[in-house]
């Protein structure tokens, strides 16, 4: 499952509407929304996300959201180190090979350890 599929799913079951209904006030087929959700097909297309917070009619900060999760929903990622020191290449590797064996508490606190960096970097500028 990805982020954005698994938000989609949490806002469907919270206001009660199968995927049927949903896709069909949508215009896509049942079968693209359960593979959305499962995450089995890409990043949906901003047209496609737009539909989704009409639909739902959620406020702009939940949309930003919404929008947010799906730019990190992508199920097959390429990491581009061309350029980057060898250690940057070797570490992609890693995480690629060892994705699938990690707990869920060691994907939280590397991402938790990534926001952190990410935050002090942005703050520095």
């Amino acid at each position: 499952m990805t982020p954005f599929g698994e938000a989609v799913r949490r806002l469907r079951r919270e206001r009660g509407v199968s995927q049927k209904q949903m896709a069909a006030a949508l215009g896509v087929t049942p079968a693209y929304l359960s593979a959305l959700e499962n995450g089995h097909r890409g990043r949906p297309s901003f047209d496609f996300l737009q539909r989704v917070a009409g639909y739902f009619n959620i406020i702009w900060d939940e949309a930003d959201d919404l929008f947010r999760v799906a730019s990190h929903s992508h199920p097959r990622v390429v990491v581009d180190t061309t350029g980057l020191p060898a250690a940057y290449t070797a570490l992609a590797n890693r995480l690629a090979t060892e994705i699938r064996g990690l707990p869920p508490d060691a994907v939280t606190e590397l991402t938790e350890m990534l926001d952190r960096i990410v935050f002090l970097r942005e703050k520095a500028r």
